[in-house]
Formats: structure tokens, C-alpha cells, sequence
């Protein structure tokens, strides 16, 4: 399994349908929805989708199981492929509401929530997404005990982020990165939990990196089991052109797709949002990592940058931009 992390202001639809262009088998997450946010708010605009973005996953926030329930059930009638509970944020704000992170202290009341989610929407997968452990806490004395509390009611996926979080201290940005990221850990959490689905997350940058990561690379240490899936988050976010590489490298089709089959593929679902009102920069703002690295990219990102956000921007945009990697290279040639 592979699949893309959700990730807060970033994967929302317009992101979600440009990476499935490079994908038609990673499995899409969205943005973390708090079940109130589900119960009170626009439920067009924070839940609507696209049949192109198919399997994709609802991720919920919350700690109240009886809210998380009613979220659940909306999610399923929106035709969610999946449910998935955050149990790994640590921004301040995630943790004033008591949810996210600080619910790795809680697995009475984690597993809680995700049977109310279960029974919520039956025949709906629910999995949950979370952390090493937080504080001080000893991920080698509390990880295991966790997943052991939340598998007893019924959920079969986990996906680790190998990475303890701070609460205190550590901004969400440096809770991606200081604390030490422990991959062994994880496919130690796989071999005492070998019917358990578990996906590692954190750190990963590469493909090659990921297959390494999650074990599939070549014998390992006794005590460790290769994973079931990764996770990529901002890698996929920042260079997309990794997801064209995705269905050949874990799914064994022979098709890898570049930059201008994928543009291709989306540029109907941009017109038809564009058709729909939605402006040009809500579309090409999750695009300015395509072409990294290559001759011409510069230019492709100060195009977009500079004129997608102006009053009725179309696609001929997206035509000044991509021009300026194709003479790049003809100049290079």
C-alpha cells in the first residue's frame, strides 16, 4: 500500500485530484476535518470530492466518541472510501481541543472513539493515525500497549508516524523534524502485531527510501517484520513527479507517468473548476513543485506565482508557465 499523508492546508480536493493525475492506485488523504467542524460547518466545502479521487480517506479529528460518531456517519454518506482518526497532531491549537497528539496518553479513549466510528458506518474501514508516543513517554513501554488497547476493538490499520511528539516546546514544524525518527521501532510494533495493517509514515523522502524504511529491501533484524504500506507526506507534496512512479513501484503496473501525461489528465478537472468559479491559484498552488529541479522551473513557478492569482486567470496560465520549461530545454539541447 502507498499512500499520500494528509496534510493541513494541502491536500484539500484541488491537491487531491492533481495527484491522482500521477496515480490511479495511491491511496489520497484528506486535510484533518474535526468532527465538529463536520456538524457545524459547510459540509459542501469541507467534505465535497471528485470521483476521480477514488480510494480516498476521510481523516476526522475529535475525542468525544458520541461527535466522532455523527462525523463518521456523515462521512460515509459523502461515499468516503475509508475513515481515519488523527491521533498525531501536535499543534497547540489541535491540543486545546484535547484531540490529536495528546490522545496518545488516552488509548482507552482512543479505542473508544474508533469503535463509535466503526459502528457509525458499518462496512467502512476505520484506521488511525498516530505517533510514537508523546513526552516523556517511552515509545518501547507505551507503543505497544496502545495499539494492543485500540486493536481490541476492532480497528486493523495503523499508520505510525515514527516520530515521537513534544507538546510543549516544539512547534508542529519542529515535531517534524528534531525528534529522532525510529523505523526499527515500527516493524517491531509489525512482527508483535502480525495481523495488524501497519503503514509507516515520517521522514520519507524517496521511493527507494520508503521500500529501505519499511523493510522490503532485504533481511531484517530479528525481532522486525516488513510494514504493509508507506506514507509519504510532503515529499509527494513538494515533488508530485514521485507519484507517477507509484503504480509501477508498488502496485507492479508498466505504466510511469511524467509531468505532461499528468497535466493532461487534470487539465478537464481544472476547467471544469474553473467552469465552476473556483480561481486559478486554488488549483495551481499545490503545482509549483512540478518540474523540480529541471531547466525552466524557476520561471514555471514565478508564472504561476505572479499570475495565477490574478481576476480571471484560465488556463492559458498554466500554458505560459509549462512553456517555460519546454524552451528551457530546447536552449539546454
Amino acid at each position: 500500500m502507498f499512500a499520500v499523508a494528509p496534510m493541513m492546508d494541502w491536500t484539500d480536493r484541488h491537491c487531491r485530484a492533481f495527484h491522482r493525475a500521477f496515480s490511479r492506485r495511491a491511496v489520497l488523504f484528506t486535510e484533518m476535518v474535526t468532527a465538529d467542524a463536520v456538524l457545524h460547518g459547510d459540509q459542501a466545502r469541507l467534505l465535497s470530492f471528485s470521483e476521480a479521487e477514488h480510494p480516498v480517506v476521510l481523516q476526522l479529528g475529535g475525542s468525544e466518541p458520541e461527535k466522532l460518531a455523527a462525523a463518521a456517519r456523515i462521512g460515509a454518506a459523502w461515499g468516503y472510501d475509508a475513515l481515519n482518526l488523527n491521533v498525531g497532531c501536535p499543534s497547540e491549537r489541535v491540543q486545546s481541543g484535547a484531540f490529536g497528539a495528546c490522545l496518545m496518553r488516552e488509548p482507552t479513549l482512543v479505542a473508544e472513539c474508533l469503535a463509535a466510528m466503526a459502528e457509525a458506518a458499518p462496512g467502512v474501514p476505520v484506521s488511525i493515525k498516530h505517533r510514537l508516543g508523546v513526552d516523556e513517554q517511552d515509545p518501547e513501554q507505551t507503543l505497544f500497549p496502545f495499539v494492543e488497547a485500540v486493536a481490541h476493538v476492532g480497528v486493523r490499520e495503523f499508520i505510525v508516524h515514527a516520530r515521537k511528539a513534544w507538546l510543549k516546546g516544539l512547534s508542529p514544524k519542529d515535531n517534524r523534524e528534531i525528534p529522532p525518527l525510529d523505523y526499527p521501532l515500527v516493524r517491531r510494533l509489525k512482527a508483535a502485531f502480525p495481523e495488524l495493517a501497519v503503514v509507516l509514515n515520517g521522514g520519507l523522502e524517496t521511493l527507494g527510501q520508503a521500500r529501505t524504511a519499511a523493510g522490503w529491501g532485504g533481511p531484517l533484524p530479528p525481532g522486525e517484520a516488513p510494514v504493509d504500506g508507506v506514507m509519504l507526506g510532503r515529499a509527494a507534496y513538494h515533488t508530485p513527479e514521485i507519484l507517477g512512479h507509484v503504480d509501477a513501484e508498488f502496485y507492479g503496473a508498466t505504466e510511469r507517468v511524467g509531468a505532461a501525461e499528468a497535466l493532461a489528465r487534470y487539465r478537464p478537472y481544472m476547467a471544469a473548476a474553473l467552469g465552476a468559479g473556483t480561481p486559478l491559484h486554488a488549483m495551481t498552488r499545490h503545482m509549483l513543485g512540478l518540474f523540480a529541479g529541471q531547466p525552466g522551473a524557476r520561471g514555471y513557478r514565478r508564472v504561476l506565482s505572479e499570475q495565477a492569482v490574478r481576476p480571471g486567470a484560465g488556463l492559458e496560465v498554466l500554458d505560459r508557465a509549462v512553456a517555460c520549461v519546454g524552451q528551457a530545454a530546447e536552449a539546454a539541447a
